[in-house]
């Protein structure tokens, strides 16, 4: 009996934490049920064509049914109240547990993306494995332009395996297409971007962010801030008119990719791009 007590009680918990935690759990149910709606539909069809005689004659049967399962129900929680009492949270509290230590990051092959991207875009992405290019020197990150727009740009890490692997492969596309289109050679100015960095930059102004750690998707690997190269140096302000043109074409291609441009916010980040996988990040 014991054991049969627990099986039951690990089938339910997994059964609950199934349903919590994965998306594609919920959807199996959803359809189930809708299925059940439906066929019940196909039979009161068919019994109204039929005139719905036995429907109407089957309906006090059907209430008192309802009715005296309820009161049973009631019966037996009363009964039972210490088992109820017991066994009710022991049920719940696994979960509830996954629920709550749920990391950000786990499960995102679970998770469907919310950005749809052109076909012809998607077999190239799935394709050819874009390389990054060669990184700049810390010195490019150390000039005078550079320090007035972007402080504390020189210790950003431009790693670029430490972005998501999708997300990377977008960034790339867009590189490529605004060197070969546009004649604009792209720069990464930061990608991955620690926790703690975040605070730091927090802290120095809503000019310069107002999110703090994991409530940006640089935490992710999912986020990027880039400019432009011009004879070999780094062009940021969009003060630069040449500059300002590339940063509406990269937006429209960063877009045209399923990515997420930060030049339609209401405090424009224009070299930043985004890709926001539903389920990743907790808001």
């Amino acid at each position: 009996m014991l054991i049969f007590l627990a099986l039951l009680y690990f089938c339910l918990a997994c059964s609950l934490i199934w349903l919590a935690c994965f998306p594609g759990g919920r959807a199996s149910v959803l359809h189930f049920l809708g299925g059940l709606q439906r066929r019940f539909q196909m039979r009161t069809g068919g019994w109204r064509a039929s005139g719905g005689s036995a429907l109407r004659d089957a309906g006090p049967a059907l209430r008192w049914r309802w009715r005296r399962g309820a009161t049973d129900l009631r019966g037996w929680i009363r009964k039972h109240r210490a088992f109820v009492a017991v066994g009710l949270p022991l049920v719940l509290i696994p979960p509830l547990v996954a629920l709550l230590l749920r990391r950000p990051d786990m499960l995102p092959g679970y998770e469907p993306s919310d950005t749809i991207v052109d076909a012809q875009v998607a077999a190239l992405l799935k394709g050819e494995q874009l390389v990054p290019p060669a990184s700049l020197p810390p010195v490019a990150f150390t000039t005078r332009e550079v320090e007035l727009v972007r402080p504390m740009l020189v210790d950003a890490s431009r790693n670029w395996g430490l972005m998501h692997p999708d997300f990377n492969q977008r960034l790339l596309l867009v590189f490529r297409i605004m060197k070969e289109k546009y004649g604009y050679e792209m720069a990464l100015l930061e990608g991955y971007r620690s926790p703690a960095r975040q605070d730091l930059l927090a802290k120095m102004g809503s000019a310069v962010t107002n999110a703090k750690a994991f409530q940006s998707w640089h935490q992710y690997g999912l986020a990027a801030d880039c400019a432009f190269l011009r004879d070999g140096k780094l062009v940021i302000s969009e003060k630069d008119p040449w500059a300002m043109r590339g940063y509406q074409l990269y937006g429209e291609v960063a877009e045209s990719l399923g990515l997420t441009w930060g030049g339609r916010w209401t405090m424009m980040d224009l070299g930043h791009t985004e890709l926001r996988l539903r389920g990743v990040m907790r808001r």
